[in-house]
């Protein structure tokens, strides 16, 4: 089975670091493991509902998006296909649908120039424009209320913005989902953060994509009811041959998915 979930959507991460798929753990200790491409290739066929293609050095190494990588994967794409790293203006979001991009994800630019995600929304539709926001669950303060904290660079950099707080504005600004990277769950295997994940799906009114942590089907299927989240980002699950898109989707479905 391959179709879609009552709503619900299982989407793939394709993390780039020059031109390898790669995969590490809470955004450290990268491991090579294979050719985008291929992988992109393998995934459409079996049913994933969209790639994402994170080219997650290029913010932290202060240059563009990949392009050539990009390019090569959009060409093995059958499914929507969204980009994120390194975007920062509206000249990079161009140069990436004039080679088959379909969606922007836009995260540490975006907290230093808020406008960035209404350029683009204006520019391309809000149905470009994707929030994604690198999440670490830090100590309740005035600036923080929710214990949730937006990280950029690569997951180097806190911001002091309130996660929760950041989502209501981006869908102010025109986002039309909101990716959640929980920095704590990323690369672990152990489960989404579904406490991040509700808070900001319950905040927000457009569909909120939880990503990091996801090992099992039953960790999809609770960040995808419990966690109130819309689509589940898996990669490891995948990656590492542990399951296919197919199995995935029956074992949600036979969950009542």
């Amino acid at each position: 089975m391959t179709g879609n979930m009552n709503g619900k959507k299982l989407i793939t991460c394709l993390d780039v670091r020059d031109g390898v798929l790669t995969k590490g753990v809470k955004f450290l200790g990268n491991t090579d493991i294979g050719d985008p491409v291929e992988a992109a290739a393998k995934y459409c066929k079996d049913g994933i509902d969209e790639v994402v293609l994170y080219d997650f050095s290029a913010t932290n190494e202060n240059r563009s998006t990949a392009l050539n990588t990009v390019e090569k994967v959009a060409k093995a794409v059958t499914v929507p296909f969204g980009v994120g790293g390194g975007i920062k203006s509206i000249d990079d979001c161009k140069a990436l649908m004039a080679i088959g991009v379909q969606k922007i994800h836009i995260n540490s630019a975006a907290v230093q120039n808020a406008n960035l995600l209404a350029q683009v929304a204006k520019e391309f539709g809000t149905d470009a424009v994707v929030l994604s926001m690198d999440v670490l669950e830090v100590d309740k303060c005035d600036a923080i209320p929710t214990g949730f904290e937006v990280v950029i660079n690569g997951g180097r950099t806190k911001t002091g913005m309130d996660a929760v707080e950041w989502a209501k504005r981006g869908m102010e600004l025109g986002a039309s989902e909101i990716v959640v990277n929980s920095i704590d769950a990323d690369g672990t295997r152990d489960g989404f953060h579904i406490a991040s994940t509700q808070a900001i799906a319950q905040a927000v009114s457009i569909p909120v994509v939880a990503s990091g942590g996801g090992g099992t089907i039953d960790h999809i299927y609770e960040v995808l009811t419990k966690g109130k989240a819309t689509v589940a980002l898996v990669a490891s699950m995948l990656h590492f041959g542990e399951f296919t898109v197919s199995e995935i989707k029956d074992g949600l479905m036979q969950r009542g998915l």
